[in-house]
């Protein structure tokens, strides 16, 4: 039996995930970079399921749920639960440190000292890891917002799609 009204729902709910993470990126000012262009979705189908997988960068989860702090960390990132936490020992030694200097030098972003002079990268590097691991990152929700505004629609599109389907199949025959 031919589903093509589920697959067309199932479709339509991935695009609108994917889009909305990514205007939710766009608003954060994130958009545009490796996370941004990584968000987007596949559909396995089976004889007798559909499994919709959504795929980004590896820190996306980070950035999604936030990082609870050594020593701090915001009331977002506590509401929405975040099982993450720098000073866990989890985690890989030095990662926050390596992004953050590429990013540094990426964006060429230099603080001026007393004097007036620019600070090196490194010790840009230092002071922003330094913050980053006590305070620890924000919550954004960029990616859980969407996925859960559209799993409440989506019992009522699918059982629609389905029936439509059950009606396609019978009365025309098809196969």
């Amino acid at each position: 039996m031919k589903f093509k009204n589920v697959d067309e729902v199932v479709n339509k709910y991935g695009k609108y995930v994917v889009q909305q993470s990514r205007s939710n990126l766009t608003r954060d000012k994130k958009g545009g970079g490796n996370l941004y262009n990584s968000v987007s979705y596949k559909i396995a189908k089976s004889q007798d399921d559909f499994l919709i997988e959504f795929l980004m960068e590896d820190y996306g989860a980070f950035v999604d749920k936030g990082v609870k702090g050594k020593t701090s960390t915001y009331p977002e990132t506590s509401a929405a639960l975040s099982k993450f936490q720098y000073g866990s020992g989890t985690g890989p030694k030095g990662g926050l440190t390596k992004g953050i200097a590429k990013w540094v030098r990426k964006k060429r972003f230099q603080f001026r000292d007393k004097q007036g002079r620019f600070m090196s990268y490194d010790s840009m590097t230092y002071l922003i890891s330094r913050s980053i691991y006590n305070k620890g990152l924000k919550a954004n929700l960029f990616f859980t917002k969407p996925f859960e505004a559209g799993i409440k629609r989506l019992p009522d599109e699918l059982i629609k799609g389905f029936a439509l389907d059950i009606e396609d199949n019978i009365i025309l025959g098809t196969k």
